[in-house]
Parts: structure tokens; C-alpha cells; sequence
């Protein structure tokens, strides 16, 4: 008997092992929003960390937030360390390439609730009067961040605060043009 249920378990944990294995080794989340205003106002929202707290979807789930600041103010070198709660966790952002009114590529190093180092990559496409901004996060998934992937979609937890932060971010925006 005992034997009968040391395989089953045996078996079960090898099925786990092999589908948590065959997940995607790589994650993409990505939102895009068009701004009525041109990419020459929308851009420096984003290149200046210090302006993130204004439409930031996390500013606004931790007010008591620490931030630390380093480097030049905006562009590459600019960044920024974060200290919350167990919903903000902690980490540090630092702009890796910014190309003016098109391109801002970051590295997000979280450290807390967990470590991870992702790269955030945001856009600007003129379209006639209107700015497309694209705000995507890649990374990749460890054997243990492709188990917890069973469980919980980071598609449908962080795709909505891209969301909220880039219609927050358009507000201000549109306002200003």
C-alpha cells in the first residue's frame, strides 16, 4: 500500500516537473494607448523618473513609498530605487537607452517580494496629431516563476496597471498640450 502511493506521488511529481518545464521561458506584457498630444510632450513623462509618482499605478497603492534617486535627472543613468509595502515590494529602475520621441528601454531590478531583473520598454509613434506609447515588460521565466505561471497570469496582474498608468499618464499629458 504504502508503496502504491510513493509511486502515485512519484508520477504526480514528475507530471508537474514536466509541464511546469514545457511553460514559455520568456514573458511579454505590453499596453498601448494614443495620446492626443505629439510625441515631443509625452516623452518626457516617462524619461524623467521623477514624474513617474504622477501617474504611476504604484505610487498610488503605497503612499508611504520611499524613493531614492540617482544620477542625472532624466535619460540614461537616470534612476530610481523604491522602498513600499508587501504590494509594491522593493527595487530599483534605471533607464538604459533613451532615444528622444521614440524609444525608453529600463531595467527593473525587483528585489522584494521576490528578486527578478525584467526590462521595461516603452515607445512613441507619431501618428498625424496623435502619440501611440507603448509600455511593454519582458523577462525570464525561472523553473520556479514558470510553477507560480500555473497559478497566476501576469498578463491579467500587471496588464491593467500598464493600463490605469497609461491613462493617468494621458490625462496629464492631454492636459499640457
Amino acid at each position: 500500500m504504502l508503496i502504491n502511493i510513493l509511486l502515485v506521488v512519484f508520477a504526480l511529481a514528475v507530471v508537474f516537473f514536466i509541464v511546469v518545464s514545457s511553460r514559455p521561458a520568456d514573458f511579454r506584457v505590453s499596453r498601448s494607448a494614443s495620446f492626443a498630444a505629439p510625441p515631443a510632450i509625452v516623452f518626457p513623462h516617462v524619461n524623467d523618473l521623477h514624474k513617474w509618482q504622477e501617474w504611476s499605478p504604484w505610487a498610488k497603492i503605497d503612499l508611504e513609498c520611499k524613493y531614492t534617486y540617482e544620477g542625472p535627472v532624466a535619460g540614461v543613468g537616470a534612476s530610481f530605487s523604491w522602498a513600499g509595502n508587501s504590494k509594491v515590494g522593493q527595487g530599483r529602475m534605471t533607464i538604459m537607452e533613451s532615444r528622444p520621441n521614440d524609444l525608453i528601454r529600463i531595467k527593473l531590478e525587483f528585489l522584494k517580494p521576490f528578486k527578478a531583473t525584467n526590462t521595461a520598454e516603452w515607445t512613441f509613434r507619431n501618428e498625424g496629431t496623435s502619440t501611440v506609447v507603448t509600455w511593454a515588460m519582458t523577462g525570464k521565466n525561472n523553473f520556479v516563476f514558470k510553477a507560480i505561471s500555473l497559478f497566476m497570469d501576469c498578463e491579467k496582474m500587471v496588464g491593467p496597471q500598464f493600463e490605469q498608468g497609461l491613462a493617468d499618464l494621458k490625462k496629464i499629458v492631454e492636459a499640457e498640450a
